[in-house]
């Protein structure tokens, strides 16, 4: 019943995810740590702000620090960021969050990272299931956390400050100081808040905050930043004169942004926003990694630049692990996760706000003009989604059509490539594309589609649910 998908290992409170279950897994990664001899390199563990995620962390600790290992444990709720940082700067070959990321209030999981502090691959997570096909529970190694403190085999920490330095640091924190820029964040009540505002402050900004208590029901909503979700906050940037609007996801790993009109900019947006910045203002070169379903707006930028644009399956993994191939510049996915080079090998949502920030203030232009800018140079590409739910027993049936059937719509376009390597992708010769894919994370299937206008693509989209009786 534990299986990892594109961000990890989630399920259901109390009917998956519950102690026993998070013991073992803790125990697998405790006896593939032991067999690869790397159990001296330590263990860094943290957690967001959802329910049992505290007590997950220290279950999890007591089964590491049981079979000598040591533990660095962040004592507080943390951005997922602040974990893959430390463990980078550790060199700590493993480590995780207790998180269940953007998925609805009544899940929770546990996100693995890897040296580096880059998220776990296919290739650790199958060893992780392996073990775990194998254990019992009676097998399961445990010492009371307190006692595992007083013998240093735990050790709390809390790495906020290093954090937002390095942010700091890597920013044009005086640009930001001279903009005078007032910023608006809604953390979904998730655990972005701390670091953002810190950061944002330090460059003077006028910052105010909404929804930053502990609700563990995430105030009826899912803790996914998105044009739905952060209705409040385009209304109070558009009302009150904010120059940009920041939402982060429960673990502040991705993002949502307003602009000072009050429109949600798409995070396909955002992703090129800072990859045109980086290499038009301030003239960095490298090639630039997207998902499958990202815009290929980005392949034009770069191709503009001298630069090369690579796609690659959905799962940041996969962006992570081809950007370090190329020394690539930036690696982006449409659902709103980001990182560039130089900074941890995973998503940060904190971080790629603190870099919007930046892009207004050293440019001196709103983030609707500098969209336009890069429409007005590279052409309009407009991208619908549609994520539709199914019954279990409808799913083999999903998979047989798309995956053995192959059978596809009767599309107005014509096809020049299909692809398989995730879902089923269909690249037409108008530079359009068409994707379904279940999700790694979710019981969906997510369906995509980018044309040149808005009514084109979401007729496909139609199209493709329809055929696909959803």
């Amino acid at each position: 019943m534990i299986q990892f998908g594109t961000g990890g290992w989630r399920a259901l409170i109390g009917e998956t995810f519950t102690k026993d279950n998070v013991r073992l897994v803790a125990q697998a990664l405790a006896n593939i740590m032991v067999a690869e001899q790397v159990t001296q390199n330590g263990f860094v563990i943290g957690y967001d702000r959802r329910f049992l995620s505290d007590k997950a962390a220290a279950w999890f600790a007591e089964v590491l620090a049981a079979n000598d290992i040591k533990v660095s444990f962040i004592n507080k709720f943390v951005p997922t960021p602040i974990v893959m940082f430390k463990a980078k700067h550790i060199g700590a070959t493993y480590s995780a969050c207790i998180t269940a990321s953007h998925n609805p209030a009544d899940y929770n999981g546990i996100k693995v990272f890897i040296e580096g502090g880059r998220d776990a691959d296919e290739i650790i997570t199958a060893k992780i299931e392996q073990q775990i096909s194998q254990l019992t529970y009676d097998y399961i190694q445990s010492v009371d956390f307190d006692d595992a403190i007083a013998s240093q085999q735990i050790t709390l920490i809390n790495p906020m400050n290093e954090f937002v330095d390095s942010i700091v640091d890597f920013i044009d924190i005086e640009a930001i100081k001279r903009a005078n820029l007032r910023v608006l964040i809604d953390p979904m009540f998730g655990v972005a808040k701390n670091a953002l505002q810190t950061v944002l402050i330090s460059g003077r900004c006028d910052v105010d905050v909404i929804h930053d208590g502990h609700n563990p029901s995430f105030g009826g909503l899912m803790p996914s930043p998105s044009a739905a979700t952060l209705y409040r906050l385009k209304h109070l940037v558009a009302h009150e004169g904010y120059d940009i609007g920041i939402g982060t996801d429960g673990d502040a790993d991705r993002l949502g942004i307003i602009d000072e009109k009050g429109n949600f900019v798409h995070p396909n947006e955002v992703l090129m926003l800072l990859y045109y910045y980086l290499l038009e203002y301030k003239g960095w070169k490298g090639s630039v990694v997207r998902n499958i379903a990202t815009t290929h707006l980005l392949d034009r930028i770069a191709a503009a630049h001298g630069e090369k644009c690579f796609e690659v399956p959905v799962g940041f993994k996969h962006i992570s692990a081809q950007m370090e191939a190329d020394d690539s510049l930036i690696g982006g996915e449409s659902s709103g996760g980001l990182t560039i080079r130089g900074h941890i090998k995973g998503k940060d949502g904190v971080f790629a706000s603190s870099l919007l920030v930046e892009m207004i203030s050293v440019t001196g232009k709103k983030l609707s003009e500098l969209l336009s800018e890069i429409y007005g140079k590279y052409g309009f590409a407009y991208t619908a989604e549609g994520d539709c739910t199914f019954r279990a027993a409808d799913r083999q049936r999903l998979y047989d059509k798309i995956y053995v059937e192959k059978s596809l719509p009767e599309f107005e376009w014509e096809i020049e490539q299909v692809s398989y390597a995730d879902g089923v992708k269909v690249y037409f010769k108008n530079g359009g594309w068409a994707l379904a894919r279940f999700s790694g994370t979710e019981p969906l299937l997510r369906l995509f589609c980018e044309m040149a206008c808005q009514e084109e693509a979401e007729k496909v989209v139609l199209q493709m649910k329809s055929f696909l009786n959803l």
